[in-house]
């Protein structure tokens, strides 16, 4: 690899202009980067393009071992080989840490018919066009099992808790962030991004390349709406439960439903709204 190639960075300073009551000034600012990463998946002498997605570079390789785990394209950490940014040399080494390998341990990639149609993430959807409920269940997904429950006080808390650990919303005000943590509510991990469902992948990266899947007694809170990708990603990996500080989609709540995942909504200031699962939530 080009040791001059430059891995950007999670901020970019740009000049602004300011206005305010007395008047204008220019300045500086930070803003969150946002940038392609294109997954690719390789096996022997196969290589395969599985999806490019608007991310804000960081944990590229938790963000990239999440998405395969997501998609149960791998189901256990040993199943991947290795995990590098492209050396091809006839790619631009400006693009170099835009492009992740995931080589699987198997010397032929697997079926990825329902890869087919090329799809694109994005910062905002997630993986556009993405089948429903019947796709889970395709895949062998079953409802999530836990008897883990979750004090009311405990979950109320928890969006103050990941507030304060998220270092480069602090410095930009633009990114999401996702965070996983127990029932006493313990902080386990949190990741920020600027697309909420590349936040939920790198967490899920993050614990299966540490060996920590499933994570049948652990929730998962979101720093926005919770969307069907966030609840097909929850599902896959087991969590029992997802709070979102905003909304829930129609889509998610019948998903949540469907496999058993409590799922809060507005939970913030002093209040939840349980839409699925609520028997998991104590007082």
């Amino acid at each position: 690899m080009n040791s001059e190639a430059a891995r950007p960075g999670r901020t970019v300073e740009t000049d602004v202009t300011r206005f305010d009551t007395s008047g204008k000034a220019r300045g500086f600012d930070a803003v969150v980067t946002e940038e392609p990463l294109e997954i690719r998946l390789t096996a022997g002498d196969q290589t395969r393009q599985l999806a490019v997605t608007m991310r804000t570079p960081g944990a590229d390789f938790e963000l990239a071992a999440g998405f395969v785990f997501s998609e149960s394209i791998v189901r256990e950490r040993n199943e991947i080989d290795e995990i590098s940014y492209c050396v091809d040399p006839a790619i631009d080494p400006e693009q170099r840490y835009n492009i992740v390998n995931v080589a699987l341990r198997t010397n032929r990639l697997p079926e990825l018919t329902r890869f087919e149609r090329h799809f694109v993430m994005n910062s905002s959807c997630g993986v556009c066009g993405k089948a429903g409920l019947d796709a889970l269940r395709e895949l062998g997904v079953a409802p999530v099992a836990s008897r883990q429950s979750f004090a009311l006080d405990t979950l109320l808390a928890m969006p103050e808790r990941m507030r304060a650990a998220q270092r480069v919303f602090a410095a930009t005000g633009g990114l999401h962030a996702a965070a996983l943590f127990d029932a006493s509510g313990e902080l386990l991990a949190v990741r920020e991004d600027i697309g909420r469902h590349n936040a939920v992948d790198k967490l899920a990266g993050w614990a299966l390349m540490d060996g920590r899947m499933p994570l049948h007694d652990l929730g998962l809170l979101v720093s926005g709406r919770a969307s069907y990708e966030i609840l097909q990603k929850a599902v896959v990996a087991r969590i029992a439960l997802v709070a979102a500080v905003s909304a829930p989609s129609s889509l998610a709540v019948e998903l949540a439903r469907a496999f058993n995942v409590t799922l809060l909504g507005f939970v913030r200031d002093g209040r939840a709204n349980a839409y699925a699962a609520p028997e998991r939530i104590s007082r």
